[in-house]
């Protein structure tokens, strides 16, 4: 069956963009949330973005309406009873997404199938506490959703073709490039990119050079649109130490260890730009 009908469940900033990109591309989209508040701003966020897309020309007042008018707010999980494919965007927790998963594996249509926006945790341990571990597979957007050309798509153990192929043509619709990644910790972008910005925290730690002069030297020296410290405050520095611990558990090799400054960063509350400082002071 053909994908028409798509729930995204978080409303945050990754959920409320993958919501926005399947409607801009013609997909019917609840959106849902388990906290209201949240669900209000991401909706209003959806609407804020499409507006400023519409002053900067990069779309019509037409699609930005069109693409309103395929986006609903849903207020119940159990809506994912009228939804062909379910993508989960919530917190980066194993034991809440099982949880979920679990529910959603009562709630939803045979053919449905369960997707996770997980950054690092395996699809395979995700998949097994449903009855249909086959239709399960990770779709990991890219920050932000809207703006970022990739998504891996990532098969657990059981993930048939026929899930992975419809997920593949999904993302060619939204304007996305899939590339096919193995259930390895940290996939393939975050197993590559988390250990570049621990070294760059190590560097710091160890008095090698300033936050400032780190992301100076990647960015004139190496050509990244932006250095590894101000991506860092940008992911959140919590999230960028719990995808190194992923990794650290998952292969049990010293080289994933967690530099002990972004431990203490995290304990400080220095988070990054969403709580005011991280290796940089935001207003």
């Amino acid at each position: 069956m053909a994908i028409k009908r798509v729930m995204v469940i978080g409303a945050g900033q990754m959920g409320a963009g993958i919501a926005q990109v399947a409607a801009q591309a013609g997909f019917e989209v609840l959106l849902h949330d388990a906290n209201e508040t949240a669900l209000d701003k991401g909706m209003q966020r959806i609407e804020k973005l499409l507006i400023r897309a519409v002053q900067k020309t990069r779309i019509t007042d037409e699609e930005k309406t069109s693409t309103l008018n395929n986006l609903k707010r849903a207020e119940k999980l159990e809506d994912a009873r009228t939804c062909d494919l379910v993508i989960e965007a919530i917190v980066e927790n194993m034991d809440v997404k099982t949880k979920l998963f679990r529910e959603l594996d009562e709630i939803a249509l045979a053919h449905t199938i369960l997707a996770t926006n997980t950054s690092s945790l395996p699809i395979t341990e995700i998949a097994a506490v449903t009855k249909r571990p086959e239709q399960v597979i990770g779709m990991h957007f890219m920050n932000p959703v809207p703006v970022m050309k990739l998504v891996e798509v990532i098969r657990g153990i059981q993930t048939n073709d026929e899930t992975y192929e419809k997920i593949a043509q999904m993302a060619d619709k939204l304007g996305k490039t899939a590339v096919e990644v193995a259930d390895f910790p940290g996939f393939a972008a975050n197993r590559i990119l988390m250990p570049m910005i621990n070294e760059a925290i190590y560097a710091v730690y160890e008095g090698v050079a300033s936050p400032e002069d780190i992301d100076t030297v990647m960015k004139l020296g190496m050509n990244h649109p932006m250095g590894p410290l101000e991506l860092a405050d940008f992911i959140g520095l919590d999230t960028c130490l719990y995808i190194m611990e992923v990794l650290y558990d998952g292969f049990a090799d010293s080289k994933y260890r967690p530099c002990p400054l972004l431990r203490k960063y995290v304990k400080a509350g220095w988070l990054g730009k969403k709580s005011g400082r991280g290796f940089y002071v935001y207003n």
